[in-house]
């Protein structure tokens, strides 16, 4: 070897970005291989790497004796001492080998070796640059299509964005941009793998902290994000700077910050509500534009019984139940809704549950109205987000007077009207016989939504596939408009968090409430186990409507499907799509 090894060496380094040491170690693996393939009986090998001759230096470890009888492990030691001047006899020291030709398959074994090596270490180097954009939003081309998931070149590594990552209805051409969170990178053996995702509430997130620089800038916090992709999604924010509206900042000057986010998700509709640690006043923003005539709170059970004007019903409920759905995991509570008609004598009750405040306007209205108070206080508050009386307790005498403009005699004062108010609120009565608020049944939960109509209810995994097939169709037929949501636990796909709300909601379609229509999941399926369920996710289905265009064959090659269980999967999503369409 000569010099030319050190300039090979110096360019992969420029041109591949690898550590210089990384690919000296990559060589002097190769040599060492190469030696032991031509000399297997040689039991200890070192290599040196000499940087001024650019050559792999042997050393092999060998006896000094008096008479050498096999020169493959033994010296003299007049040899040994010019090398060690200390040696003597019985020592063992490192020897430099002088290489003769290592022959074809030798060299190509080194070849081998440096080639593992340069890959192992490029695989490393983007492992260590995608690694740092987890979690992030990135570009990429669409290459080609493989079993149903889209391939991205993302320049130096592909991506992949499975089909369970993909938002149902959403079709991209070889060559199509696309903008994806990055949901996972991982090593392999060939390659660094990076996992995309166009559902993951972190790509909500990300798009607004690219088009809101409030957001970016910490003034505005985002607080909760619920989605269904390709359907509608509310997402709470807040800020601690009172000259910033933070709903505002995210809908932009005649909505056009959120609109470039509605046009990234291809029509989306996004609810922005502002946070609040009341949950009456947040679950008033989170089912706007819907008007709600009355709460009724459980607190021990966190459930919500909710009366609206009957005009009101179909709105609050939202299409196919989407809006109460997703504002029922934004608060985590269980909620009820119930039409003036229905609720019956709940309305002319005192209260079913106590109730946790007096609505924001009464907080407002009973002070402005309150010798010794007026507007000054009231505008106060109002600055610091304070709503309520029990806000005003909470704080206590210390914490109003930290107000501007509020000083310790108003303070006291302010604190005392307030425990008195909240002590003639009327106490907490058993509910009516006759109207008891509905209770959720645990059996009957069906992913998130609850409904309180039998005709919607998760169909019995006792029937048989095939017998259920017109049963499961005509559930669809039937509508209820009187639904109970069950709010789910938080988990990392949806950063739920309790938020909060103010009147205004905005839709960023207009309130156009009835466009967008929510796809058949999976557990629309009658008389299918949990295990084939399971298995149907795990292998990238997530709706019945991609189980309706799919084939028998497809089916088949998953574990426990055969072709009877395929083909009776097949007809019934076919059927329950056939008259999903027509609802």
């Amino acid at each position: 070897m000569t010099s030319e090894v050190i300039h090979i060496i110096d360019q992969l380094c420029r041109e591949k970005g690898i550590d210089r040491d990384v690919l000296i170690d990559a060589l002097k693996s190769a040599v060492e291989a190469a030696v032991r393939k031509k000399l297997p009986d040689l039991e200890t090998l070192q290599s040196h790497f000499n940087e001024e001759t650019g050559e792999v230096e042997i050393l092999t470890e060998r006896t000094v004796v008096s008479r050498v009888s096999d020169p493959e492990t033994q010296i003299t030691k007049k040899q040994a001492q010019k090398l060690y001047p200390d040696a003597e006899n019985g020592d063992v020291v490192l020897v430099k080998r002088e290489l003769e030709d290592l022959g074809r398959i030798a060299a190509q074994l080194a070849k081998q070796v440096i080639l593992q090596k340069v890959r192992e270490a490029e695989i490393e180097i983007l492992y260590n640059e995608f690694i740092d954009k987890k979690d992030d939003l990135i570009n990429g081309i669409v290459q080609r299509f493989e079993h149903g998931d889209i391939i991205v070149d993302l320049g130096k590594a592909e991506g992949i964005l499975p089909r369970r990552e993909q938002v149902f209805r959403e079709s991209f051409n070889r060559g199509d941009r696309v903008r994806a969170y990055v949901l996972d990178v991982r090593k392999t053996a060939k390659n660094t793998l990076v996992i995309l995702s166009r559902t993951h509430v972190g790509l909500i997130k990300r798009l607004f902290e690219l088009e809101v620089p409030e957001i970016s800038e910490g003034m505005v916090e985002i607080m909760g994000i619920v989605r269904e992709p390709n359907g509608r999604t509310k997402i709470a924010v807040r800020t601690n700077d009172r000259d910033i509206d933070a709903v505002g900042a995210c809908v932009g000057m005649r909505g056009l910050r959120v609109q470039s986010i509605v046009q990234e998700l291809r029509g989306e509709k996004i609810d922005i509500v502002e946070f609040s640690e009341d949950p009456e006043i947040f679950i008033r923003n989170a089912l706007s534009p819907a008007k709600i005539s009355r709460i009724l709170m459980n607190k021990d059970e966190k459930q919500m019984t909710i009366i609206v004007a009957d005009d009101q019903m179909s709105l609050a409920i939202g299409k196919k139940g989407q809006n109460v759905r997703l504002a029922a995991k934004l608060v985590k509570w269980k909620i009820d809704i119930k039409g003036e008609s229905e609720a019956g004598g709940l309305l002319e009750a005192p209260s079913l549950f106590q109730t946790s405040t007096s609505s924001k306007e009464d907080f407002f209205e009973i002070l402005k109205n309150t010798k010794g108070f007026g507007e000054k206080i009231v505008s106060i508050l109002f600055n610091d987000n304070i709503v309520s009386f029990d806000e005003v307790v909470k704080r206590g005498t210390a914490g109003m007077q930290e107000l501007p403009g509020i000083g310790p005699k108003k303070a006291e004062s302010l604190v005392e009207f307030a425990e008195e108010q909240i002590a003639k609120r009327p106490k907490a009565t058993e509910p009516a016989p006759s109207a008891p608020p509905a209770v959720v049944n645990k059996a009957e939960e069906d992913d998130n939504l609850v409904y309180t109509s039998p005709s919607l209810k998760k169909p019995s995994l006792e029937s048989g596939f095939l017998d259920s097939l017109a049963e499961a169709a005509e559930t669809l037929e039937e509508k209820d408009e009187t639904a109970t949501v069950s709010a789910p636990e938080e988990t990392a796909a949806e950063e739920a968090v309790p938020v909060p709300a103010e009147e205004e909601t905005v839709s960023a379609n207009n309130n156009e409430e009835e466009e967008e229509e929510q796809e058949l999941g999976l557990e629309a399926l009658a008389g299918v186990p949990p295990s084939i369920i399971d298995a149907l996710a795990d292998n990238g289905f997530q709706t019945v409507a991609e189980l309706s265009v799919t084939s028998v064959e497809e089916l088949t090659v998953i574990e426990g499907i055969d072709e009877d269980t395929a083909q009776a999967i097949i007809t019934q999503a076919k059927l329950l799509m056939e008259k999903y369409e027509n609802v």
